[in-house]
């Protein structure tokens, strides 16, 4: 009776939702190409501050990236992000993505604990499930480094996210892009977008992607599966009306993705490691493996500016993800497997309003309200040799926030900031735990074991204050206190835990030098984190509960550059991240394989699992470590050259490389099974641009074949993919 395995991973899945506030802009005026002026680095525009501004003059740690950008590093969906992003880590669960940026995010995989890094596509927030998709069409991603505390809110304490899609471009004409491309492991791929502007105010944008290609694993098991192939698709229709002063744009899109199944394996160090068999891309299963993601989200943004300046904003939002999967829990073909019918759904509701002063003058100001109701359903029908585990229930979580920020020039060049938000957070769940239906001897519906019942209700302030002072037009100095939070939650009826809150510190340069040839940032962060949010076993009952287990002290510096010189182009990132989590008393459940062993037995009596079991050998105390998906180091980077061949022809070999450092999963630190050894991938791109119209691309990445872990399930590990290559032709019309 694997119940409380069954519990862990049936419940790393949509549960960790819980968002702030959103904002996007126009895709096409998010970020720009490189200046006409001169030879030297683009300005990049953001709008973290729902104004467009230049990212130079923004105090806050970020990075932005626009469409070709992105191509040039290899970032094809989220997880890709980590290659390109300092102090960014990006861990896979399979149900979720453990996202973290400094070091705090998400560390557990109980549906109780809500994310810590915000993500948003298009101004709405994503819920943590079905979050692999892939990017297409895309007009610029930013990652917000620290507390989001104001704008964003509750579930940015690491940071946040953005990703915003193209809109369609009323001045361009009729217009598009297409994409096709192939590679090995018989993969096939293809993009496409038509740009049709029915008039000087209205327009439409459509866009499409389909990606194919074979797993990277052998299957060697009794049961025949195709697990970590992969087949996607998707599509989305964007409708823009902007007469005057005036703008409505609304957008809908889809996409499905099919894996085939999650192709992991057993943990070393954990029951099931004896049941590996060959090398990471072998696999063995004993029981069919299967694997479906499918989404869909419609928003609409009303945008009027009135006649004084002030512009009135909203952002209304709907979200349907579900996923379908069957599982080989125990990943082998050993005795005693567990089969698993696995499905998770949930719905978002969002809505949010902005009043958005004009810039001009001493004091420029934003108010907002916010609103967002998660419907959560899940439904986990397990069977071990015979005997049955049922996982059904759900749960509704609304979100509130209201919110001002204002921005005072105390004298030329030096202004004040202060943000403050006041965020609510109410959830409520229902459902059992059930083990027996259908066995003779237990009830005819089985025997609720665990309840999924319970509530929760939290509220707390942020906000904001910093320094700004732009010593001239090439150099900005700031200082900055932030506070954030994530909420708490309930385990049961009768066990609540506590939000978490952290306090940061950070001060921060950005300047150019050489007519700006060369840009950099460089920033230094002090972090005070309260209440660590952790899923451990409470020995009196057996079962797994999230509490508020430690505190942790996180500081560290990053620094980025990018230059410029003619056809010669370069980026390099760092952030070396210093993290301490107290010392913790614990029960290691590693040794334990995930099973529901029973409360602690009587003193003098024998283990006797699922009655009762002797916890006594496994309770550790550590003497603190790093925080969880916290690496030390986190460095990378590129140079490119663009080679003239006379007329419109040019050949531009690319180069990158990314660096993450070790990282731990789970508060053991076991060298062997609670760790993420560093790794450090190459990728390489050649561009031969024929003209304007036409371009004809080599790459590939994981250039040296590199093996490596990037993340844990449970008692089960997930791998980066090996060398890929191939070539894609872009047309543009």
């Amino acid at each position: 009776m694997k119940t409380q395995f069954a519990l862990g991973c049936a419940m790393t899945l949509a549960f960790v939702t819980q968002p702030g506030t959103a904002f996007a802009q126009a895709a096409q005026d998010t970020v720009s190409a490189p200046e006409e002026a001169g030879e030297g680095v683009g300005e990049i525009i953001v709008t973290a501050q729902r104004r467009k501004e230049k990212l130079q003059d923004v105090a806050v740690s970020a990075t932005a990236f626009d469409a070709s950008a992105l191509a040039d590093k290899a970032v094809t969906n989220l997880a890709d992000l980590q290659n390109a992003s300092p102090a960014l880590s990006i861990s896979d669960g399979g149900i979720t993505q453990s996202i973290n940026i400094r070091g705090i995010g998400l560390a557990s995989n109980s549906p109780s604990v809500t994310a810590g890094v915000a993500t948003y596509v298009d101004g709405l927030f994503q819920p943590p499930i079905v979050q692999a998709n892939s990017f297409y069409d895309l007009a610029s991603v930013e990652v917000l480094r620290g507390p989001q505390g104001t704008l964003v809110g509750s579930n940015s304490t690491g940071g946040a996210i953005f990703i915003n899609t193209q809109n369609p471009l009323l001045d361009e004409g009729l217009g598009g892009y297409a994409m096709f491309g192939g590679g090995n492991y018989n993969s096939v791929q293809s993009e496409a977008a038509v740009n049709l502007p029915v008039s000087d105010t209205f327009g439409f944008r459509a866009a499409g992607f389909y990606r194919n290609r074979d797993s990277f694993y052998t299957s060697v098991g009794p049961v025949g599966n195709d697990a970590g192939k992969l087949r996607e698709g998707g599509g989305r229709l964007t409708a823009m009306w902007k007469p005057g002063s005036f703008q409505a744009v609304a957008k809908v899109s889809f996409n499905d993705r099919d894996t085939g199944g999650y192709a992991y394996r057993p943990i070393l160090g954990t029951p099931y490691d004896v049941f590996r068999v060959g090398d990471i891309r072998t696999i063995s299963f004993d029981t069919p493996v299967a694997n479906r993601e499918r989404s869909f989200q419609a928003s609409l943004e009303l945008r009027q500016e009135l006649a004084s300046g002030i512009t009135l904003r909203s952002v209304t939002g709907y979200q349907n993800k579900r996923i379908n999967a069957l599982n080989d829990v125990d990943a082998s073909a050993g005795p005693g497997g567990i089969a698993e019918d696995y499905f998770a759904g949930e719905k978002v509701y969002t809505q949010e309003i902005n009043i958005i002063s004009p810039t001009e003058g001493r004091f420029d100001w934003i108010l907002g309200g916010y609103f967002q109701r998660n419907d959560i359903a899940i439904r986990i029908l397990q069977d071990q040799q015979g005997f049955p585990t049922d996982i059904i229930g759900g749960n509704q979580r609304t979100t509130t926030g209201l919110f001002a920020q204002g921005n005072y020039e105390i004298v030329p060049g030096l202004e004040a900031q202060l943000g403050a938000r006041y965020s609510t957070y109410k959830a409520t769940g229902y459902g059992d735990v059930t083990i027996g239906a259908g066995i003779p001897g237990f009830p005819p519906g089985g025997l609720a074991v665990a309840s999924l019942a319970g509530s929760h209700k939290d509220s707390l302030a942020t906000g904001k204050f910093a320094l700004n002072w732009k010593v001239d037009a090439d150099n900005l100095l700031y200082a900055l206190v932030a506070r954030g939070y994530k909420p708490g939650g309930f385990n049961s009826p009768t066990s609540n835990f506590d939000p978490e809150r952290v306090i940061s510190y950070e001060a921060g340069w950005k300047s150019a030098f050489l007519r700006n040839r060369i840009r950099t940032q460089i920033s230094a962060f002090y972090n005070k984190y309260a209440n660590f949010q952790f899923n451990v076993v409470e020995p009196s009952t057996g079962f797994a509960g999230v509490e508020n287990i430690s505190t942790v002290e996180i500081k560290g510096v990053e620094a980025q550059v990018q230059g410029r010189f003619g056809g010669f182009g370069f980026d390099a990132n760092v952030a070396f991240v210093d993290s301490d989590l107290a010392s913790v008393t614990f029960v290691n459940t590693r040794q334990l394989g995930g099973a529901n062993l029973g409360p602690q037995c009587p003193v003098g009596t024998p283990s006797a699992p699922p009655f009762c079991f002797d916890y006594a050998p496994f309770i550790q105390t550590t003497g603190g470590g790093p925080n969880l998906y916290a690496p030390r180091w986190t460095w990378g980077g590129g140079v490119e050259y663009e080679i003239p061949l006379g007329g419109e022809m040019s050949l531009t070999p690319r180069v990158n490389y990314a660096y993450v450092g070790e990282q731990f999963t789970y508060i053991g630190y076991s060298p062997l099974s609670d760790r993420l050894n560093p790794r450090g991938l190459l990728s390489a791109i050649v561009t031969l641009r024929i003209n304007d119209r036409l371009k004809l691309e080599a790459w590939g990445t994981n250039l040296t074949n590199k093996d490596y872990i990037t993340g844990q399930l449970n008692s089960n590990e997930f791998y980066g993919a090996p060398r890929e290559y191939g070539v894609k032709l872009n047309v543009t019309f």
